[in-house]
């Protein structure tokens, strides 16, 4: 069985591709295995003691659809001793007053049921006004800009899972 769980939303398929690009980084499917929200039970957490959340941020900093439906089943899930990182996609230039902001509004959640966050993720590099991920001037996750700066994803994945191989203690 895989040892991290990623639990994503898509609706472009850009969500649904970094997820697929983060698997491969760290293993593969024997590593992480894949689940798209909108197919989740509650109870499939329960496998994982580290969990990945990818959301993009949707219209003016809402969560997607599928995580939107799935909001009131987090309370259904006991996170405590569980490592939970984050990513979202966004556009940072069309909507630099909420960038990001999905994956601060699932991470406040998850936090307040247990989760312990890790996987911060620096500012540098971006430019925005505003963001519900913001954490003592750090990102609560892998913030990717697929179309802004999609030259940049590879680079800030590889970075982001090296990371996170530590801090999950892999």
């Amino acid at each position: 069985m895989a040892k991290i769980g990623l639990f994503f939303g898509t609706t472009t398929g850009k969500t649904e591709s970094v997820a697929e690009m983060i698997q491969k980084e760290f293993g593969g499917e024997s590593v992480v295995k894949l689940h798209n929200i909108i197919d989740v039970e509650a109870s499939e957490f329960e496998d994982y003691q580290y969990v990945i959340i990818g959301c993009p941020t949707w219209n003016i900093g809402e969560l997607q659809s599928d995580w939107e439906g799935f909001f009131p089943e987090l309370d259904n899930i006991d996170f405590h001793g569980k490592k939970v990182a984050y990513f979202g996609t966004g556009d940072q230039v069309g909507y630099a007053d909420n960038f990001q902001d999905a994956i601060g509004i699932l991470e406040e959640k998850i936090s307040d049921l247990g989760g312990t966050t890790v996987g911060y993720w620096p500012t540098d590099g971006y430019d925005f006004n505003e963001s519900k991920a913001l954490r003592n001037g750090k990102f609560v996750g892998l913030a990717i800009d697929e179309d802004n700066q999609s030259d940049l994803t590879n680079e800030r994945v590889k970075a982001w899972v090296a990371q996170l191989k530590k801090e999950f203690g892999l």
